[in-house]
């Protein structure tokens, strides 16, 4: 049998695990992957604005403001700190 491309590989020849095999597998070892993740996205959340983290991880916009709001992080006043920063490049001494 010749090796699989797969780190993970499926019940079904050239395919990977399914997420739901893979899940399985960890749950039973006492990883919860569900947790960890909500963990990452809530980190995020923290980190960058919706609108940005909403196109990263292609979801809607609504959903990571919700995630945003859920995680404390905020981002409310982050286009007015942006178009008030100093834009001018450095003015030549007389």
């Amino acid at each position: 049998m010749a090796p699989s491309p797969w780190l993970f590989p499926g019940g079904q020849p050239g395919r990977p695990i399914s997420t739901t095999q893979l899940t399985q597998r960890l749950n039973q070892l006492g990883i919860r992957p569900n947790q960890a993740r909500s963990t990452a996205l809530f980190q995020l959340a923290t980190e960058i604005p919706a609108a940005i983290l909403a196109r990263t991880l292609g979801i809607h916009t609504d959903v990571a403001v919700a995630w945003q709001r859920l995680s404390a992080g905020d981002w409310t006043s982050y286009a007015a700190e942006v178009s008030s920063r100093n834009t001018t490049t450095k003015e030549s001494s007389p």
